[in-house]
C-alpha cells in the first residue's frame, strides 16, 4: 500500500432501557413504565436482570413493529459481508447480481425507500453494507413502520445496524476467514476483545481483510428506426479484474459514574484501497456509423476512508426520568481515478479518456431524548436532532487533447446539508390486552452548493403523525395483533439535486449521462401496516401482515437527447411525476421441531414469504410498477444439529421472481430471476473452537437484464447477461 489512511470516528452510543416493569404482570406481556400502589401513589418499578431481552422477547415486547435478529442469525451462514445475512431476513432483497450485492431494498422498493442506520444515526455518505462484515454488528433490528425518535424517511422502513457493544461477553474471539471463488482467494482477520477495569469497560473489534474478484459480461445493443433500418447492432465483451484491501475498526468505550450515568463512546474506521482492470471488445455487426471503438483498456484506483464518531450520555434525573443526550462527528474522503485506451479494429489508438473524482465529506449531529413517565400508564419521550453537514466535489473527464468532456470539468462544487428534528412520543400500555404509542416528528432539510455555474439551493420540510398498537388476544399469551398509521418520506439525494454529471462511454439512451435536478421535491406518503402474530416456543413466531403505501411527488428518472458542450448527448435527470401506491402482504414462519414435537430431530425451520403489488398513476400500464419492485419474494431454510457427532448442517434458498417495469413512458427495465442457493456446514471441536465450511450461490445462475427505450423514432435495446459465481468459505473461529 503506497499511501497510508489515516481515520477517526469517535462518539458515545447506546443507554440502558428507562422502562421499569413490576414482577406481578400478566406473563409475556409489556409493562407500564409506572404502577400505583395501593395508597395511590406512584412507586418507581425496577426490574434486575443479566442481560437484554432475547431477540424474540425485544420483538414481542415492541410496541412499534420491531424484528430482531442477533448474533445467532449473524453467524449462521458464516457469511463473509453483511448483505448476505440481510438478503435471507423476511421482506428484504439485494439488488444487483447474486454475489455482488447492492442497494438494501425493504418491501422489494429500491431508490432510497429503505431507511440504513448505523447505531441509530445516519451513516457516512458512501457508506455501504456490502463492506461491513457481520463479525463487527451485534444484530440488526428491522422496522417496518417510522417511530419519532428515529428518522421518518423511511417510506418502506428501517434497518438499524447495531455495531458490537461487547454485553456480557468475556472471551477474546478470533476469526480466520478464506474466501474463494473462481479459484481467487479473500482472506480475512477478525478479533475481538473485550474488558473491563473499575468503571470502563470496552470492547474492542477490527477486522482486516483482502478481496480478489473477475468479472465479465456479454452485452448485446440493437437500435432501429421506426422504418425498420438497423441504426446500430453490437455486441459488447466486458471483463473487469479487481483487487480490494481494507482495514476495519470499531471499538466501544464506555464508563458508568457512581450517579449512575453512563458515557459511551463508539468509534467506527473504514479504509479501503481498490485496483482494477477492465476489457472492453466492441464486435459492430451492423450500422450507418463506425464503432467508437472495437478494444477499449481500462485501469483504475479508487480509495477511501471514513470515520465516525458515535457518543452519548445519560444522566439519570428524579424519580424514572432520564436525559440522553447523544452527539457525533464525521469525516471521509474518496479519490476514484481511471485512464482508459480506446484502439480500432487494426488496432490503431484513437482516443485516452482521464478521469478522475475526488469527494471530501465532513459532519457533525447533536441530538438528546428526555424521558419521563407522566402518570400511572404513560412514558412521555422528547428530544431534538440536528445534523450539519459539508462536501465538496471535484471532476474531471479529459480525452488525448485535453479537451473537457462536459460542462464544469475540474469546477470545485461545494455543497452543504443542514438537517433539524424535533420530536415527541407517547408509549403506553392502556390495559393488559392493550398497548399503543403516538408520536410525532417535524423535520427539515436545507441543501445549497456553488460552483463555477451558480448557486443552488434545495429546503423541505415534513411533519409525521405516527400511531402504533398491539393489541394482546385475551386468554392466550401468544396471540397478538398489530396497527400502525404513519407519515413518512423520501428526501432526495445530494446527488440526485446537485450532482457533477457522470458519463456513459457508451452514450445512448440505455447507457445515458446522468445529472441532478435542484427543484426535486421530497415524496410523501401515508402508511397502513397491520399483522397478525403467534408465538412459538422460546424463539418460533408465525405471522401475517399487510401494509400500503400511498406516495405523492413521486421522483423517476427521464431520458432525453441534449446538446452538451460535445455534442449531443443521452441524459437521465430526476424528476417528480405523481402519485404512486404500493401494496403487499408478508408471511414468515420459524421454529424449533422439537418445540412441537417430542423427540424430533434438532430442526430449526425458517421460511418467508412477501407478495407486493404497485402502481404510478403517470405510467400506462400494465407494468407501471415502482422502481426494481419485484412482484414476490421468498426464502427458506432448515439447520440440522446432529446428536452423535458436534456436527450443524443448514442451508437457505433465497428466490426472486423476474420483473418487467415500466419506468417510464419511453423506458422498460426487465430483470431476470434470482434463485440463490447457500449451505453451510458447523463443526464444534469444543467450547472453543469451531470450524464453518460455507457455500454462497451454489445454482450460480447468469444475471440477464434487458433495457428498452423507444423516442425519437428510434427503438433502442440493449441485452445484459452477467456471470455469477459460487463462493466458498472456510472459517475458524477460538475463543480465549
Amino acid at each position: 500500500m503506497s499511501k497510508l489512511f489515516s481515520l477517526a470516528w469517535l462518539a458515545m452510543l447506546g443507554a440502558a432501557d428507562a422502562g421499569a416493569q413490576t414482577s406481578n404482570a400478566a406473563a409475556d406481556a409489556p409493562q407500564p413504565a409506572v404502577k400505583a400502589a395501593a395508597d395511590g401513589k406512584q412507586i418507581q418499578q425496577v426490574t434486575i436482570s443479566g442481560g437484554r431481552a432475547s431477540d424474540m422477547d425485544e420483538r414481542r415486547n415492541s410496541v412499534a413493529g420491531k424484528q430482531v435478529y442477533g448474533r445467532e442469525e449473524l453467524d449462521r451462514n458464516g457469511d463473509s459481508n453483511l448483505g448476505d445475512v440481510l438478503k435471507r431476513l423476511p421482506g428484504v432483497t439485494i439488488g444487483g447480481r447474486p454475489g455482488r450485492g447492492g442497494d438494501v431494498r425493504m418491501r422489494g422498493m429500491g431508490s432510497g425507500y429503505t431507511q440504513i442506520l448505523l447505531n441509530g444515526e445516519r451513516p457516512p455518505v458512501g457508506f455501504s453494507m456490502e463492506s461491513l462484515s457481520p463479525d463487527q454488528v451485534e444484530r440488526i433490528e428491522i422496522m417496518r413502520g417510522p417511530v419519532a425518535e428515529h428518522s421518518t424517511r423511511a417510506i418502506a422502513g428501517t434497518i438499524n445496524i447495531i455495531l458490537r457493544d461487547g454485553y456480557l461477553q468475556r472471551d477474546n474471539q478470533l476469526k480466520l476467514t478464506d474466501t474463494v471463488e473462481q479459484g481467487r482467494h479473500a482472506p480475512n482477520l477478525s478479533l475481538t476483545v473485550p474488558g473491563k477495569t473499575g468503571n470502563l469497560t470496552w470492547l474492542l473489534t477490527g477486522s482486516v481483510f483482502e478481496n480478489h474478484q473477475h468479472d465479465q459480461s456479454e452485452t448485446h445493443n440493437l437500435d432501429t428506426r421506426d422504418d425498420g433500418v438497423t441504426v446500430e447492432d453490437e455486441s459488447v465483451h466486458d471483463q473487469t479484474t479487481r483487487e480490494t484491501r481494507g482495514l476495519h475498526l470499531t471499538p466501544r468505550l464506555s464508563y458508568k459514574f457512581d450517579s449512575g450515568d453512563t458515557l459511551n463512546f463508539q468509534p467506527f474506521v473504514m479504509v479501503n484501497r481498490s485496483d482494477g482492470n477492465a476489457r472492453s471488445d466492441l464486435l459492430q455487426n451492423a450500422g450507418l456509423q463506425p464503432p467508437e471503438y472495437n478494444l477499449a483498456l481500462t485501469s483504475t484506483h479508487s480509495e477511501s476512508t471514513f470515520l465516525r464518531g458515535f457518543g452519548n450520555w445519560v444522566h439519570k434525573l428524579q424519580g424514572a426520568s432520564k436525559l440522553d443526550v447523544k452527539f457525533g462527528f464525521g469525516a471521509g474522503h474518496s479519490d476514484n481515478d481511471s485512464v482508459r485506451y480506446q484502439y480500432d479494429a487494426a488496432g490503431v489508438f484513437l482516443n485516452r479518456y482521464v478521469d478522475t473524482a475526488s469527494v471530501r465529506d465532513r459532519s457533525a449531529n447533536s441530538g438528546g431524548k428526555y424521558s419521563t413517565p407522566i402518570g400511572r400508564q404513560h412514558a412521555l419521550a422528547a428530544g431534538w436532532d440536528i445534523e450539519l453537514g459539508h462536501r465538496e466535489e471535484t471532476k474531471t473527464s479529459l480525452d488525448k487533447d485535453g479537451k473537457a468532456q462536459f460542462d464544469g470539468s475540474g469546477d470545485n462544487l461545494t455543497a452543504n446539508t443542514r438537517r433539524l428534528a424535533a420530536f415527541v412520543q407517547d408509549e403506553w400500555d392502556i390495559s393488559s390486552q392493550w398497548s399503543g404509542y403516538a408520536g410525532v416528528r417535524w423535520e427539515g432539510i436545507r441543501t445549497t452548493s456553488s460552483n463555477a455555474a451558480g448557486d443552488i439551493s434545495n429546503t423541505s420540510s415534513v411533519l409525521s403523525p405516527l400511531l402504533h398498537a398491539v393489541y394482546r388476544i385475551p386468554g392466550s399469551q401468544k396471540d397478538q395483533v398489530r396497527a400502525s398509521l404513519t407519515k413518512s418520506y423520501k428526501a432526495a439525494n445530494i446527488q440526485d439535486l446537485i450532482a457533477l454529471p457522470s458519463l456513459s462511454r457508451l452514450n445512448s439512451p440505455s447507457r445515458p449521462d446522468r445529472t441532478g435536478n435542484p427543484n426535486l421535491k421530497p415524496e410523501l406518503a401515508t402508511g397502513l401496516d397491520l399483522a397478525y402474530e403467534h408465538y412459538l416456543g422460546r424463539a418460533g413466531i408465525v405471522s401475517v401482515s399487510g401494509f400500503i403505501r400511498d406516495i405523492d411527488d413521486l421522483i423517476r428518472r427521464d431520458i432525453s437527447q441534449q446538446q452538451t458542450s460535445i455534442g449531443p448527448r443521452w441524459v437521465s435527470t430526476p424528476r417528480n411525476i405523481g402519485h404512486a401506491r404500493t401494496k403487499g402482504i408478508e408471511l414468515e414462519a420459524k421454529f424449533q421441531l422439537q418445540e412441537l414435537v417430542a423427540d424430533a430431530p434438532a430442526i430449526d425451520f425458517r421460511s418467508n414469504y412477501s407478495h407486493f403489488w404497485s402502481s404510478v398513476d403517470d405510467i400506462p400500464g400494465p407494468n407501471n410498477r415502482l422502481d426494481a419492485q419485484p412482484k414476490q419474494t421468498a426464502n427458506v431454510g432448515l439447520d440440522y444439529r446432529m446428536k452423535a457427532v458436534p456436527l450443524t448442517l443448514g442451508g437457505s434458498l433465497n428466490w426472486t421472481p423476474e420483473t418487467l417495469i415500466q419506468s417510464s413512458l419511453s423506458q422498460l427495465v426487465y430483470t431476470s430471476r434470482k434463485r440463490s442457493l447457500d449451505a453451510y456446514a458447523l463443526w464444534k471441536f469444543n467450547a472453543r473452537n469451531q470450524l464453518r465450511i460455507s457455500a454462497n450461490n451454489l445454482a450460480a445462475e447468469d444475471a440477464v437484464g434487458a433495457n428498452t427505450v423507444t423516442g425519437n423514432g428510434l427503438t433502442q435495446l440493449a441485452n445484459t447477461i452477467n456471470q455469477t459465481y459460487t463462493v466458498w468459505s472456510v472459517k475458524y473461529e477460538m475463543k480465549f
